[in-house]
């Protein structure tokens, strides 16, 4: 795995849409990729692609472009795809468990272990189990889980991820529609489903 380097926050996530091109591409029996067309497809100038990738070394050859399977393997190792990473779901009410029925977390490398919610229940169709909020600081320490997905009430969000941070919780996916205060070394990506489509309606007046 190639050693960890600081990237910017942007370029990470432009990582995770290459990542998707490469693997419609792969699906299609693509074995190489200029980096103009991989730029089109990902919806970004040739040159902030050329840019993104020159932090893992020149991966590409003049005039032939990208072996496809060569940079989805180095991008993934990159995102911690290449194993299955535990994650823990907080909040089993309606969207909670939306999420847990979707499959393409663990197509892309991550596995929900284990839902928290007030009691232990049963989620029609989903073998995820749905733990008591009281077992999830134990369950953290014994997984070594990092990763959280957040949907609970505003109201009791921040009381949650104090507990989650305190016991191991390193990287947070926000659906609670409140701003989180938590330490440096915690990332947050919050989506918040009202401002997308406030967003969105701005441009169909």
């Amino acid at each position: 795995m190639p050693a960890k380097v600081d990237i910017p926050r942007k370029s990470i996530y432009r990582l995770s849409i290459y990542q998707r091109c490469l693997q419609r591409l792969r699906e299609n029996q693509v074995d190489t990729v200029s980096s103009a067309a991989l730029a089109k497809a990902a919806g970004v100038k040739s040159t902030q692609l050329r840019k993104d990738l020159a932090y893992f070394g020149q991966l590409g050859t003049r005039g032939l472009g990208y072996n496809v399977d060569a940079l989805s393997g180095t991008i993934g190792d990159v995102l911690g795809q290449n194993k299955l990473q535990p994650v823990i779901l907080v909040g089993v009410g309606n969207l909670g468990s939306a999420l847990m029925r979707y499959g393409g977390f663990r197509k892309e490398g991550f596995e929900i272990a284990a839902a928290f919610d007030l009691a232990p229940r049963k989620v029609p169709g989903v073998n995820v189990p749905v733990l008591a909020m009281t077992d999830m600081p134990d369950f953290i320490r014994r997984q070594n889980v990092k990763m959280a997905i957040l949907s609970v009430p505003a109201s009791s969000a921040q009381s949650v991820v104090n507990e989650m941070v305190q016991h191991g919780i390193q990287a947070i996916l926000n659906f609670s529609p409140t701003v989180l205060d938590v330490p440096e070394n915690v990332v947050v990506n919050s989506v918040d489903l009202a401002v997308e489509l406030e967003n969105l309606s701005y441009f169909i007046r």
